[in-house]
């Protein structure tokens, strides 16, 4: 067997494989020969039909079986042989088998990367000082006040006003006709200002009364989350059946304790306090990360294999699946397509990408393994995370080999980035207003 391999780029190569003429007759003959034995041929005895007779019969079939096995064994030992460490799956066009001469084939495969040594030692990395003010703490309160808010039926005749709640009848209509994305709906619930159908929508409604009718007329824009409304014209049917506004409770002891097991305002601010040091001890952690995987990519950059890209952006894609089933919608009600996802966050999966094969390649080089200890504290952490107990956590990885093989990688990709920290020059500096203002 001959092989030739070409070079596309750093980590996708073409095999040029040509399979002897001599393999390729036996492993014909050999066909026939098992052939021979099982056909059921009309006019002669089993295992007497003539290979001419054969040949004339069942040669399609023959040809294809014998070249996939001729691809399939050929192709795992030009790997074996040339030390290739292959991702995803071998692209192939298979030509057709000619009895006579050799069996020539291009596979295009790809590989991972290789990568270098890395030096991650004496990095200057910033760490935000982020201090959590009394504002955050009663933007907080005001948000769990308006959870525990009750909505109160507005019973003097007054004219409708933005922050209101309202329930209304409508029904759009396109050109005059009956439209399906605009059918009639009955008490349907609308907080005013909120734009939930559109801003000019609740515009128009501001000065209705309890009872009033109204035609509002609406042109949807091109970007509209609906694609089937955007860019026309609707024409709504309006009647306004109730007024309701939200009455909100007093933020004090009662508050607290009608929120759960917080005796006092004080324990519930403590609460508060307790989650947003958390929320901005994960930031301070992703913004560190950022900066190391920048450095060291800037330090050691390498082409990635597609394959690897899509088994990425395939993960993005479920992940805004789940997200959209929680309302029960699809990517496609939504506006939205796998192929636009993907075009979107293609820069976001290769980065993904190359932050693992970096990691991956720091465990070895620095031949980090993972102690009994620090899975058995993997698994903790995962309980309290998911409410779970720990033996639950535990049944769940060790009924599947392949999870619990990345939950360890996890952890030692955990280990990795602890190790760059800790041999990593670290600048503490202060939170500007804006950067504190984003933490919701």
């Amino acid at each position: 067997m001959e092989v030739t391999v070409e070079n596309l780029n750093s980590v996708k190569k073409i095999l040029h494989i040509e399979i002897a003429e001599d393999v390729v007759a036996r492993e014909l003959n050999l066909a026939y020969k098992d052939l021979k034995k099982t056909a059921k041929i009309k006019g002669y005895r089993p295992g007497k039909a003539p290979r001419s007779v054969l040949e004339r019969l069942f040669k399609k079939s023959v040809h294809s079986d014998v070249s996939s096995k001729l691809l399939q064994d050929s192709l795992v030992d030009v790997i074996r042989e040339k030390d290739l460490k292959i991702v995803g799956a071998p692209q192939i066009d298979p030509p057709e088998l000619d009895a006579k001469g050799p069996y020539k084939y291009d596979a295009t495969v790809e590989v991972t990367p290789e990568i270098g040594d890395i030096d991650f030692k004496g990095l200057t990395l910033k760490k935000t000082a982020y201090k959590i003010s009394d504002e955050e703490i009663n933007a907080q309160l005001k948000m769990l006040q308006k959870n525990l808010a009750q909505l109160k039926t507005v019973e003097e005749n007054r004219s409708l006003k933005e922050g209101d709640f309202v329930l209304i009848d409508y029904e759009g209509f396109k050109n005059g006709k009956s439209f399906d994305e605009t059918q009639k709906t009955e008490n349907f619930t609308l907080e005013i200002g909120k734009g939930t159908i559109a801003k000019e929508f609740d515009e128009q409604l501001i000065g209705m009364k309890k009872g009033d009718t109204k035609e509002i007329n609406i042109h949807f824009p091109k970007d509209y989350f609906n694609k089937k409304l955007a860019d026309i014209d609707i024409s709504f049917q309006v009647k306004l059946n109730e007024i309701r506004e939200e009455v909100l409770p007093e933020i004090n002891d009662e508050l607290a304790k009608e929120l759960g097991d917080y005796k006092t305002l004080n324990k519930l601010k403590d609460v508060i306090t307790d989650n947003l040091k958390q929320g901005y001890d994960k930031r301070t952690e992703q913004e560190l990360n950022e900066q190391i995987f920048s450095a060291l990519i800037a330090k050691k950059d390498f082409e990635v294999p597609d394959a690897m890209t899509e088994y990425e952006l395939d993960s993005i894609i479920a992940e805004v699946e789940r997200s959209f089933a929680y309302s029960n919608k699809s990517i496609e009600q939504m506006g939205l397509t796998k192929e636009g996802i993907k075009e979107k966050y293609r820069d976001t999966a290769v980065k993904q990408v190359k932050r693992h094969l970096i990691l991956n390649k720091l465990i070895d080089q620095e031949k980090l393994i993972l102690a009994d200890k620090d899975l058995e504290e993997g698994f903790k952490n995962m309980s309290k995370t998911f409410s779970k107990s720990v033996d639950e956590i535990k049944d769940f990885y060790n009924q599947n080999n392949e999870k619990l093989d990345l939950f360890k990688n996890t952890l030692l990709e955990k280990q990795v980035i602890n190790l760059i920290i800790d041999n990593s020059n670290i600048e503490e500096v202060e939170a500007n207003k804006g950067n504190v203002a984003g933490l919701k």
